[in-house]
C-alpha cells in the first residue's frame, strides 16, 4: 500500500510484523505479502497483510475477515438477519451483543460532545428522505414539512433505554443506524487483533484510517485529504502516527439527482444542510475520528472549534466547496 493514502469508500489493511521493516534481513526471507479481498460493511474490501511466516499471515488475515463478518452481522443495516436489523423491526432486544452496547455507549459519548448533531436515531428520517425519492415524480422540493416533522417526533437518543441486558426503542417507527460510526469501530478493533498478534506497523483502513506506529522506514504514514468529486485531487497530506482519520462528505450519497439532499441528516432539524464539500477528522481511535466528522458537516466552525478545544486528541480539517481548508486544531 502507498503510504500517502486519499479518503476512498475502500477497505484495506497493509500490516508489517513487528520490529520487521518491509526490506530483507541477512540470512531471513523477506517479507510475503498475502492479500484478500471481497465486500465488507457494504463496501469493496481489500486486505494485505506483509509477514515472513505466510502460514501466520494466512492465518491472522482469516482471523480479520471472520471478525469483520461477525461484527457485521451486528451492525449493518444491510443485512436482514442483523442484530441492528432486528433491533429495529421488534423494537427491543433481549441480552445484546456487548459490542452493540458498547457501540450505543460511544453514541452518546458523541451525542453529548456536539449537543445532538450525532445521533444514530436519525434513520426514520433517512428513511422518509428514501421513501419521498424513491416515487415516481417526487417533488425536487424533498419531502413534505409535515413529514419531516413527524419523523423528527421519533428522533432523540436521549429517550433510548439500554443496558447490558435489554435495549428498547422509545416508541413505534423509532429507528437506529449506525453508520456513522460503525466502520470506525470496526477498524479499531481490527487494529486490536493485529496489535495483539504482533503488528507494529499498519495502516488500517476500513472506511475509516488508523495507524499502527509509523510506515516502513520510520516515517509517519502519509494521508492525503481530497476534493471530493476529483479524488486525485489532494489539497493536503496529513502525517499520521499512531492515530485515526476519518472523513464525511455530502457528496457521498444523494438523494436526488439535483444533489441538494444529502446523506447526512440533521437530526435536530431533519434538513440536510451542506456546509462543507467535506470533513477530516484525526483522533486517537477511529471511532471517535468518525462520529465527529458525521457531526462536524453539520455544525458550524464555532460549535466545531468549541468541541476541538475540549479534546486535546481530536483535530478538524473542513474543505469549503471553493476548495479552501480551514485546520482546527490546538
Amino acid at each position: 500500500m502507498n503510504s500517502c493514502i486519499s479518503r476512498r469508500r475502500f477497505i484495506g489493511i497493509s500490516a508489517a510484523a513487528a520490529g520487521m521493516a518491509l526490506l530483507p534481513f541477512r540470512g531471513m526471507a523477506a517479507p510475503q505479502a498475502v492479500t484478500w479481498q471481497g465486500q465488507a460493511m457494504g463496501a469493496q474490501a481489500s486486505l494485505v497483510i506483509h509477514h515472513r511466516d505466510r502460514g501466520m499471515a494466512s492465518r491472522l488475515v482469516d482471523a480479520v475477515v471472520a471478525e469483520v463478518r461477525r461484527l457485521e452481522r451486528i451492525f449493518s443495516l444491510y443485512r436482514e438477519d442483523s442484530d441492528l436489523t432486528l433491533l429495529n423491526r421488534q423494537r427491543f432486544a433481549v441480552a445484546p451483543a456487548p459490542e452493540l452496547v458498547d457501540i450505543l455507549q460511544a453514541c452518546r459519548e458523541v451525542w453529548a460532545l456536539t449537543q445532538g448533531a450525532f445521533d444514530p436515531t436519525v434513520q426514520p428520517l433517512w428513511d422518509a428522505y428514501r421513501a419521498h425519492f424513491s416515487e415516481p415524480g417526487a417533488s425536487a422540493s424533498g419531502p413534505a414539512a409535515g413529514i419531516v416533522r413527524e419523523r423528527l417526533g421519533l428522533v432523540g437518543l436521549d429517550r433510548l433505554a439500554w443496558s447490558r441486558d435489554r435495549i428498547e426503542l422509545p416508541v413505534p417507527g423509532s429507528a437506529l443506524t449506525l453508520n456513522g460510526i460503525a466502520q470506525g469501530y470496526v477498524t479499531d478493533r481490527v487494529v486490536e487483533m493485529l496489535r495483539a498478534a504482533g503488528i507494529e506497523r499498519s495502516m488500517v483502513d476500513m472506511g475509516e484510517s488508523r495507524a499502527i506506529g509509523t510506515a516502513p522506514g520510520g516515517r509517519p504514514w502519509r494521508v492525503g485529504i481530497a476534493v471530493p468529486m476529483r479524488p486525485d485531487t489532494v489539497v493536503d497530506v496529513l502525517d499520521v502516527e499512531d492515530r485515526a482519520v476519518a472523513t464525511s462528505s455530502p457528496f457521498g450519497f444523494r438523494f436526488d439527482e439535483g444533489g441538494r439532499f444529502s446523506h447526512i441528516i440533521d437530526p435536530r432539524s431533519g434538513t440536510t444542510p451542506q456546509r462543507y464539500a467535506s470533513v477530516t477528522v484525526v483522533a486517537g481511535e477511529a471511532t471517535l475520528a468518525d462520529a465527529l466528522s458525521t457531526a462536524f458537516s453539520l455544525m458550524d466552525v464555532d460549535g466545531i472549534t468549541s468541541v476541538v478545544r475540549d479534546r486535546a486528541d481530536v483535530e478538524a480539517h473542513l474543505l469549503s466547496h471553493d476548495g479552501r481548508l480551514t485546520p482546527i486544531r490546538f
